[in-house]
């Protein structure tokens, strides 16, 4: 094979140089960089992410963060064409994760609003939430026509698994569009600490106190990722307000 004249080769170094350099794709759920964006929506802290070769939103309990800062993420779900209601806005893709560190150090919680989750087992270790501040009546709750409590369903959780249920309850606890849905803690005055509290996703709008009939069939062992497990949740739940 001839030698390319000088000309021919100096056109195919010129070429190449000029050809973009494809960035190598981000490790599993890891996202890291410059934070050159932020806001907080529905107990959420949004962040814009530049890694230097594209720019990622990520979300994540709410943390203490500022433009400049460097923030890194792990274990990531990414929620392709993810729409906030809250901020009325789409986002392309939106990684929620539990893991986050801000300038090499753990996320801090927001100083400005409470730290708020699906769930307590959701959270990441250190994290807590804050219960409100006056906690709903419980009493003279009256069952639902051939329904359940949440102790029955919590303590019958073999028996009641993937079957339609009904409860009558109060909710306890109310996050607005975490992943796409709403989240509820719902409590009818039956069980302790550890069989009094149920999670329903919905998409009803409710607040902390209201009287709510929960229909749907109970899920078992489901996991969201990014640390979101729960062994009992009612997911796409019909909620009334009574």
């Amino acid at each position: 094979m001839k030698p390319l004249p000088m000309l021919c080769r100096l056109t195919l170094l010129l070429a190449l140089a000029a050809a973009p350099i494809q960035a190598a794709p981000d490790a599993a759920g890891a996202i890291s960089g410059k934070v050159v964006e932020t806001m907080n929506a529905a107990s959420y802290t949004y962040a814009l992410i530049d890694t230097g070769a594209k720019k990622s939103w990520v979300a994540a309990p709410q943390f203490a963060v500022k433009v400049g800062d460097t923030a890194a993420i792990a274990d990531a779900m990414p929620m392709k064409n993810y729409q906030s209601k809250t901020l009325n806005r789409t986002f392309d893709v939106v990684y929620f994760t539990g893991n986050i560190s801000v300038n090499g150090a753990p996320a801090a919680p927001s100083t400005t609003a409470p730290i708020a989750a699906p769930s307590t087992a959701a959270l990441s270790p250190g994290q807590r939430t804050t219960p409100a501040k006056t906690a709903p009546d419980l009493t003279g709750i009256k069952r639902a026509e051939n329904g359940q409590t949440v102790a029955e369903v919590i303590t019958g959780k073999t028996k009641f698994a993937g079957r339609p249920i009904a409860i009558r309850a109060r909710v306890v606890k109310y996050n607005a569009q975490i992943l796409g849905k709403n989240w509820l803690h719902i409590q009818d005055g039956s069980g302790a600490p550890g069989t009094n509290d149920l999670t329903v996703t919905t998409a009803a709008t409710v607040k902390v106190g209201d009287l709510v009939l929960v229909t749907g069939q109970l899920g078992t062992d489901r996991d969201f990722g990014s640390g979101y497990k729960y062994p009992l949740i009612i997911e796409d739940a019909t909620v009334v307000v009574q």
